[in-house]
């Protein structure tokens, strides 16, 4: 339970920290932000409107004020109003996120169906077809970027066979079966590449467990290959595994930008596209914040599980 704790306030400092630095990163830049809100097309803005935006934003009050102000609105969950429509930034998150957490959790649930069987068979076949034909599929699956294999997909699925639309978004309560075609495109396209990584670092974990003295041990006393494989193998061979998962998984909360334009997808990382092009500073400023609160929660989830897997990361 100490551990438990200690992580547990890490991760919290970790969250005050970032929620700093958003904010110093937007005041403490060169320029006046509400300045370049207003500028168009090189265009100096009218000052009285400057002057009426910093007011509106509270940027003309002391910097330690402004600070305090930012913390306490953060704790209350209150991420400001969108100047476009001056809709609530926290609503609108709370609209998106859930879209592409779906669609991040279908990607990686294909991923590592996909990955760890074909890289736990490629290890305990090392040299054969199946290694070769695996090593040189995964190797072509991480050369191609995710938007050319996104425009494949459409071109051959969508345009040609007619399999699925495509593009575009249906609600699960509205229509589930439409719901989950919609979602397979996006999905397979970015799990095609996070699956090539799952199986590379799936074969060079198991190689590398497969060749230490108690696995040998064990083959000395007779013990089956399957259980071997599934108690003594596999379990040791999961934490480097868990643990790219989670780095690529906390670099696709803000990744998805290209998936999500390619497919129509509404996520989290078209909001930050289209509060940049529109410099809606509180949207900016919202979404940014929470990528960071989730890539934060998704590092403590992961310790766990490693604590959950191996104790003697709790004895650490």
């Amino acid at each position: 339970m100490s551990w438990f704790l200690r992580r547990l306030a890490i991760s919290i400092g970790l969250v005050w920290i970032v929620a700093t630095i958003v904010f110093l990163a937007i005041h403490l830049v060169p320029g006046d932000p509400a300045e370049l809100l207003l500028s168009q097309g090189g265009v100096a803005p009218d000052p009285g409107a400057v002057a009426d935006l910093r007011s509106q934003l509270g940027l003309d009050r002391p910097i330690g004020v402004q600070y305090a102000d930012s913390m306490v609105r953060l704790l209350r969950g209150d991420l400001g109003s969108s100047l476009q429509d001056q809709s609530s930034v926290a609503q609108e998150i709370g609209r998106r996120l859930p879209r592409t957490l779906e669609l991040i959790g279908a990607a990686m649930l294909i991923a590592v169906a996909a990955g760890v069987p074909a890289g736990t068979a490629a290890a305990m076949r090392r040299g054969s077809w199946w290694d070769r034909i695996s090593g040189a599929v995964s190797g072509v699956a991480l050369s191609v970027p995710v938007f050319v294999i996104g425009t494949v997909m459409v071109f051959v699925f969508a345009q040609r066979l007619h399999w699925v639309p495509a593009g575009g978004y249906v609600g699960f309560s509205q229509a589930p079966g439409l719901h989950l075609l919609l979602l397979a495109m996006p999905a397979s396209a970015i799990a095609i590449g996070l699956a090539a990584v799952v199986f590379r670092m799936t074969r060079a974990a198991v190689l590398d467990v497969a060749a230490q003295d108690y696995v040998r041990t064990a083959r000395a006393k007779g013990v089956a290959a399957g259980r071997i494989l599934r108690h003594h193998v596999l379990r040791n061979a999961l934490l480097p595994v868990v643990t790219i998962i989670a780095l690529h998984l906390g670099g696709l909360l803000g990744g998805t930008v290209l998936v999500e334009y390619v497919f129509n997808w509404p996520g989290l990382s078209g909001l930050l596209v289209s509060a940049v092009v529109a410099r809606d500073y509180p949207e900016v400023v919202g979404v940014v914040f929470t990528i960071s609160v989730l890539f934060v929660a998704l590092n403590f989830a992961v310790d766990v599980l490693f604590a959950l897997l191996d104790p003697r990361v709790r004895a650490a």
